[in-house]
């Protein structure tokens, strides 16, 4: 706003000064009155661009003054201010950010849900606007119209990228894995190889697109299974079958391993984790069989890994595309392994995701000062362990069992 001269010099009501010079007003405190020196320092609000004495940092990472901020409230899921247009399916205020990482719109309310139902044809729904939904007679599913949804009526079709149907568990938890297999298809028998594989799966998982599988492929995307239900059902003679059809794996595609948080038994468990693989970075590459840029060990995850093993919110500002991917909220997502059409080599990957849960679950701090975070005694102790022969397999022949 406009500054008169003064002829007379009010102290700074910042410096205290009383030199001659025009004093100026501050924007959001009236009667203040501040020098020239002063006034030149005075922080802007980045929406306003009005000079104040203070500035309040708000969701969207923007520092604004407190006329902007009036009437903002914090966010549901990262506590930092925001304003009260955005609202979740329990009516609280969320920010424009958490809203497009951990929340989906309900394409019904227009709300968004931390819980949402996928809706057969697309789009996804809140709890409470899924009730005036029918369902699949066959699965389930929320259907528009109809009896059958499309997963049921179209079994052998590859689905887009943002594909996510409603989770089928299979197995005893609490403890869920979700495979995701990379696959390079050959482009003349491409719907030989989505015929068998969804054959092969029935309702144990689906096919996805995938633009990172160069040139062409899907990606094989499994249900939540309990690692004894993985071992034990999931259609392990399919990976030979696609190898038969020609298809291939190298380093540039992934095997991805979801482990559900509700199998962990608190969050230091999970920071247990965290640190036995963050400990053993060279170990685990080597047993994943690759080092990618879609799955580095980031050192920001790792100074924040205490924070994340408390809950996927503490996850904004990290990557995505680490060995760890700590975003999803229900998961934590194991990137490093490299895919196979292999069996011993699936096996065991999700045997190493089971078994260092599984490991981490009971160490105490005398275990660590023991050495239990070494990977000699990680190693030792899957070789007492008959249920993950398959990683012990895979070690050996690896020559990191030690």
């Amino acid at each position: 706003m406009p500054h008169a001269y003064l002829s007379t010099y009010p102290p700074c009501a910042l410096c205290r000064c009383s030199d001659a010079g025009e004093r100026h007003q501050i924007d959001d405190e009236p009667g203040q009155l501040v020098c020239g020196s002063c006034f030149v320092r005075l922080p802007e609000c980045e929406r306003c661009h009005a000079l104040v004495l203070t500035l309040t940092a708000v969701a969207d990472d923007r520092q604004l003054c407190k006329g902007c901020t009036s009437g903002w409230v914090g966010c549901v899921s990262c506590r930092e201010l925001t304003e009260t247009h955005m609202r979740t399916d329990t009516g609280d205020p969320v920010c424009m950010r958490c809203a497009a990482v951990f929340f989906d719109l309900c394409i019904t309310c227009s709300r968004y849900s931390a819980a949402s139902r996928y809706v057969s044809g697309g789009g996804r729904v809140c709890t409470r606007c899924a009730a005036i939904y029918d369902s699949c007679l066959a699965c389930g599913t929320l259907l528009r119209a109809g009896r059958v949804c499309d997963p049921c009526s179209r079994r052998d079709r590859v689905w887009n990228y943002s594909y996510k149907p409603d989770p089928i568990f299979h197995g005893d938890g609490p403890l869920y894995l979700g495979m995701e297999l990379e696959v390079i298809v050959p482009d003349e028998s491409y719907t030989d190889c989505v015929t068998a594989a969804t054959d092969h799966l029935g309702d144990l998982g689906y096919l996805k697109q995938d633009s990172s599988i160069q040139p062409q492929g899907f990606e094989l995307v499994t249900h939540p299974m309990s690692y004894r239900h993985a071992i034990e059902h999931f259609p392990w003679r399919l990976l030979e079958v696609l190898e038969k059809l020609g298809c291939q794996t190298d380093h540039t595609v992934g095997l991805h391993v979801h482990a559900s948080r509700d199998g962990f038994d608190c969050p230091a468990h999970v920071y247990r984790w965290l640190k036995l693989l963050y400990r053993n970075e060279s170990a685990v590459t080597t047993l994943a069989r690759r080092r990618s840029h879609y799955a580095p060990f980031d050192r920001a995850a790792r100074a924040k890994a205490r924070d994340t093993a408390k809950s996927h919110q503490h996850a904004l500002g990290l990557e995505r595309y680490q060995a760890i991917n700590p975003y999803p909220r229900k998961t934590l997502e194991l990137r490093v392994f490299a895919s196979s059409l292999d069996v011993q080599c699936v096996q065991a990957a999700l045997a190493f995701t089971a078994a260092s849960i599984d490991y981490t679950r009971g160490l105490r701090v005398a275990d660590v000062r023991a050495g239990a975070w070494e990977w000699s005694a990680f190693a030792a102790w899957v070789n007492t362990q008959p249920d993950y022969q398959p990683l012990a397999a895979e070690m050996e022949d690896l020559a990191c069992a030690c």
